[in-house]
C-alpha cells in the first residue's frame, strides 16, 4: 500500500509539473502532441475490450510515460513550479 501511495505522489507531482509547463508560452514544440498522444492512450479503446488488462496497462505505461515527458523538459519548465511549491 505504502508503494501505491509513493507511486501516486510521483505521478500528482509529474501532472502539475506538466500542466505548469503545458500553460507556458516557451514549452516545447514537442509538448503538446506528446501530451495528447499519452491521452489518447489512457483513453483507448482496449480498455473496454479487456477491462482488467486495460487498467494494469495504464497503471504502469501511463505513469512512466508521464515521468519520461516530465524529465525530458527543460529545466527551468521543470523546476519552476516545484519551487513555488
Amino acid at each position: 500500500m505504502k508503494r501505491m501511495a509513493l507511486l501516486w505522489s510521483v505521478v500528482k507531482g509529474d501532472a502539475r509539473v506538466l500542466w505548469h509547463a503545458l500553460r507556458q508560452p516557451e514549452r516545447p514544440v514537442w509538448l503538446l502532441p506528446a501530451t495528447a498522444l499519452l491521452a489518447l492512450y489512457a483513453l483507448d479503446p482496449f480498455n473496454i475490450a479487456m477491462p482488467l488488462a486495460g487498467v494494469v496497462d495504464d497503471g504502469i505505461i501511463v505513469p512512466l510515460a508521464l515521468h519520461v515527458i516530465v524529465r525530458c523538459l527543460p529545466a527551468h519548465l521543470r523546476g519552476a513550479r516545484r519551487a513555488r511549491a
